[in-house]
């Protein structure tokens, strides 16, 4: 009778403890990283029961958040010193950071043999606008300055330039007609593990310094079971094939 006791455990309390244990995860998510989150959250989210709750945006402004008290407990950034400034200043749980993607510059443009495999579009200069991210905020403008920089062409293409707060409204002025062409991210423009719409530069990374993507678990997380446990999928083997699946390396 006592083993029949110990061993007999209702459904309902079986299903109340699966509901205990699962947790909702705040993501702040550099808007680079939309389109790959996306889809390794839903997949998280169906293998764990924990429900991810994600932002997107500037990394630049996701840090100043941050810094000023919203609720993220995860923080996926477009760069690696945004987030070691937050380990410096005690605000992440220690060890917790690391590098989940490197970033792919690229210059693209909706119209069909407009950018060639090159970039010499850049030097001939027939357009009226060029778009690019905040080199303050976004990573991936910073990078783009640096690759105009090295080619001489900041001067002359400055006029020209239509800029956007982060990558992804960046994104928009090109695929909306405001500037014929423009930098952002590869992952935007990829699917399927090619370039889908458009034509396009991928930017060789000897050209700027590397875009090294930090996450790290934030001290408001540091007892959060679901943002530890996405801290970790991200490590994963089917993470990373997501991640490079849209042209990131790890």
């Amino acid at each position: 009778m006592k083993l029949s006791k110990v061993l007999y455990i209702p459904i309902y309390l079986l299903f109340i403890t699966s509901v205990v244990q699962a947790a909702d995860v705040h993501v702040a998510v550099a808007s680079n990283f939309t389109a790959p989150m996306k889809q390794i959250a839903a997949e998280f989210d169906k293998e764990t029961g924990h429900k991810s709750v994600l932002s997107y945006g500037s990394s630049g402004k996701f840090y100043a958040q941050v810094k000023n008290g919203a609720p993220f407990q995860l923080f996926l950034s477009a760069d690696d010193e945004k987030p070691a400034q937050l380990e410096r200043d005690g605000m992440t749980v220690p060890g917790s950071r690391f590098t989940f993607a490197i970033g792919t510059l690229v210059l693209w443009s909706p119209k069909s043999g407009f950018v060639d495999a090159k970039g010499e579009v850049l030097r001939r200069g027939q357009f009226s606008k060029i778009a690019i991210a905040s080199s303050k905020l976004a990573p991936y403008g910073a990078a783009a300055i640096e690759v105009l920089t090295k080619q001489g062409l900041l001067a002359t293409l400055a006029p020209k330039f239509v800029q956007g707060e982060n990558i992804s409204q960046t994104f928009q002025f090109i695929s909306t007609g405001n500037a014929e062409l423009g930098f952002v991210a590869l992952s935007q423009v990829m699917q399927d593990g090619k370039i889908n719409s458009g034509s396009a530069w991928i930017v060789p990374g000897a050209m700027h310094s590397p875009i090294r993507q930090d996450a790290v678990l934030l001290a408001t997380g540091k007892d959060n079971a679901a943002a530890r446990a996405l801290l970790e999928y991200l490590k994963s083997d089917k993470a990373k094939k997501i991640i490079r699946s849209y042209g990131y390396d790890i």
